[in-house]
Parts: structure tokens; C-alpha cells; sequence
């Protein structure tokens, strides 16, 4: 028996025992995970591939260890501009084995691993003197969906439905990006550098924190003729 699994806007071919190196999926060694997005079922010489089967079949897997990949280099030149950027990146990879496919509407257990010395050490320091993102706000017009990512300038349609396929819902997640994330997901979805042109991060902030979409503000500026 073998299943197909959608995770990190990747697709993977698994059966039990196997191990897999996926995008980072939070967690310790020794923790389940279970991923709910099946898309193919193989058993014998029978395969599913009905959405409404498929929902009922729940993939368990353990965390190995969380690793890195190789360090790959970025190095950008604007001709005629005297501009230059070199920037060194490496992904934050999680290694996974598949403990189980489970059928039937059936739900794994969920095990807790323990952390260790080293990642409780660079959790406390990595989370020291940093606010959690602000929740939305709510405005004049009503609350604010966080969940609109087309508010943000510079995600399109087609854009939108790519960061929605690999996990990134909210400007919760895009306001959490730190550097390394925002390099990660510009080569993994081709977005060809555009959150940072675009100061994606910035944009979920500011409406993270109740500020009017940078698109609409630029309107009414361009409208009034004045600087907001």
C-alpha cells in the first residue's frame, strides 16, 4: 500500500517505513505528525482517487530530525546601476518516517518527542525580545479578514493561490517571514523576488496593525494630492 501526500507545496509518493525529506514541519524528534491531503491511494491493484475517499485517509509519520539543505548562493546584478547583492541561503528541511496510512476516517496517535538542550536553547533566544504578531483589528468598515492576502500589494490571484497551496494563509504567517523564510519561499514558489521588492512583510505588519492596504492608500493619496 502506497499513498500520494501533499506537504510544502511538494508531492510525495509514500508507504510505511519510508523516509522522506520534506519543507520544515514545527516539532521535536520523536513527534507524530499526520498529514490530512491525500491525493492517490494505492492498495494491491485497487486505487482511489475520489476527493471524498480520499478525505476519510490520514498519513502518520515521525519526526526524524530537522536538518538544512546546501547553501545556495544568490548573487544579483543590475547592468548599468552599480548594484550588486550576494546572498547565501540554506532551507530548513524536516526528515520524516512514515509510521502509518490510515484508512476509515481513522486518526493517528499523537506523540510528543523531547526537545533537545540545543533547540529549547535556540527557541528561548530566537523568541527573546520579540512580540507575537498583533492581531487584526478592527476598522470603520467592519473587521479585517487576515485572511485576504490580496490586500497585500503585489500578490495576485495566481500568487495568492500558490502561497494558499504550500500552508501561508494569514499575514500572521507572511509578518513572521524572517529573512531566510522570504528567501526560502521566493525560490520555492518563483515569486522572483518580489516579497522583497513588494516589502511583504512591512505590508502584513502595518495591516496586522490596523494601517489601510498600501494599494488603496497610494489611491486616495494620488486622489487628494496629498502625502499620508
Amino acid at each position: 500500500m502506497f499513498a500520494v501526500i501533499k506537504t510544502g507545496g511538494k508531492q510525495f509518493r509514500v508507504a510505511a517505513n519510508d523516509r522522506i525529506t520534506t519543507a520544515k514541519i514545527e516539532g521535536n524528534p520523536g513527534d507524530t505528525v499526520a498529514f490530512g491531503t491525500v491525493l492517490m491511494l494505492t492498495d494491491g491493484e485497487k486505487t482511489t482517487l475520489d476527493a471524498k475517499a480520499l478525505s476519510e485517509i490520514t498519513v502518520a509519520a515521525e519526526i526524524v530530525e530537522q536538518a538544512r539543505g546546501e547553501k545556495v548562493i544568490a548573487f544579483k546584478k543590475r547592468r548599468r546601476q552599480n548594484s550588486k547583492r550576494k546572498r547565501g541561503f540554506r532551507a530548513e528541511l524536516t526528515v520524516i518516517r512514515i509510521t502509518d496510512i490510515l484508512t476509515g476516517g481513522k486518526k493517528p496517535e499523537m506523540k510528543k518527542g523531547e526537545a533537545s538542550p540545543v533547540a529549547l536553547k535556540a527557541a528561548s533566544t530566537e523568541t527573546k525580545g520579540k512580540a507575537a504578531p498583533k492581531a487584526a483589528k478592527a476598522t470603520e468598515a467592519g473587521a479585517i479578514d487576515a485572511s485576504n492576502l490580496s490586500l497585500i500589494s503585489g500578490v495576485g490571484p495566481t500568487i495568492e493561490k500558490k502561497l494558499r497551496a504550500a500552508g501561508i494563509t494569514s499575514w500572521n504567517d507572511i509578518a513572521s517571514w524572517s529573512e531566510a523564510d522570504v528567501a526560502k519561499w521566493d525560490e520555492e514558489l518563483k515569486l522572483r523576488g518580489r516579497a522583497t521588492r513588494e516589502e511583504w512583510v512591512e505590508q502584513a505588519k502595518e495591516l496586522l496593525a490596523g494601517k489601510p492596504p498600501r494599494a488603496k492608500a497610494d489611491q486616495a493619496e494620488q486622489a487628494s494630492g496629498e502625502d499620508y
